[in-house]
């Protein structure tokens, strides 16, 4: 709007022309010297316009202003709330970290599907499924045992085998940060470097069961229901050291290694003293 030359009342400084104005900033002339204010924000209580048409527009620009200014505080407000409900849960998240005790088993194997035996490794995550039954029927699961320490074993039995033949295809460490317990959608994703995927050739030579037992049923490989299964920490450092043993490519080997190094270190193992597998395949 054009509000040159119209005449205004200043509280202090009396009648005056408007000489110039912009969307921050309005020069007005009185008759002794020329001021600079805020535009639009002198107006109201301190400034007033004699032309009524022009303070009515003037009026709804004002308005419009307020209004941008509200919305401007009030998503500073949110974003601090936000802040804060971070800060809590980086707080909370730290206190889980600190008090995390290290379990023997915290490891899963996932019984991976036609489907996942190939999503598994490209997207390279799983879902831990639902709930069966109960108060929080259809729900995820939350694989509250894996924690920083935890690694993925990607399992596959082809269709018309024998699942003791249940072949290897690949592990991953999970996500950096991950915590079961807090998990509210089920999905499991992996850490940005610790990934190992196996080629056909070498998947048919690592067996999951020559490493698994169940201590109830020593005898048996049998898996009955659901999608994972927790297993023992060490069992998946012999794994992962078997799998660094097929590979050929330097590159692998390498982060093969690192992976154990890794794996190792969090899971307070010292990989010269790694027992060697007796899983179900090993004891005749």
């Amino acid at each position: 709007m054009n509000l040159i030359n119209k005449k205004v009342t200043h509280k202090r400084f009396g009648k005056g022309n408007i000489v110039g104005h912009n969307d921050s900033i309005i020069e007005i002339h009185f008759e002794s010297e020329s001021k600079k204010f805020v535009f639009p924000d002198v107006f109201g209580e301190h400034l007033k316009l004699h032309d009524k048409n022009a303070a009515s527009s003037l009026e709804k620009v004002i308005e419009k202003k307020e209004m941008e200014r509200k919305r401007i505080e009030w998503k500073k407000e949110e974003e601090k709330k936000l802040q804060r409900k971070e800060q809590q849960l980086r707080m909370e998240h730290a206190k889980l970290m600190k008090n995390h005790k290290l379990h023997p088993q915290s490891q899963m194997v996932f019984w991976c599907d036609a489907e996942e035996q190939t999503s598994s490794t490209s997207e390279w995550k799983v879902f831990a499924g639902t709930i069966k039954s109960g108060v929080n029927k259809g729900k995820p699961n939350k694989p509250i045992r894996l924690h920083q320490n935890s690694a993925v074993l990607l399992t596959a039995a082809d269709p018309g085998t024998a699942e003791k033949d249940r072949r290897i295809l690949g592990v991953y460490m999970v996500q950096k940060e991950f915590i079961g317990k807090v998990c509210e959608d089920g999905y499991i994703p992996a850490h940005s470097t610790y990934r190992l995927q196996l080629t056909e050739e070498e998947s048919n030579q690592m067996l999951f069961w020559k490493y698994y037992i169940n201590e109830k049923f020593p005898q048996k490989t049998t898996w009955n229901t659901g999608k994972y299964r927790y297993f023992d920490n060490v069992w998946m450092a012999q794994i992962l050291s078997d799998i660094i043993s097929l590979k050929s490519d330097p590159e692998e080997q390498k982060l093969g290694q690192e992976f154990l190094n890794h794996f190792c270190k969090m899971n307070q193992l010292r990989e010269q003293e790694l027992p060697s597998p007796n899983g179900v395949l090993m004891r005749g």
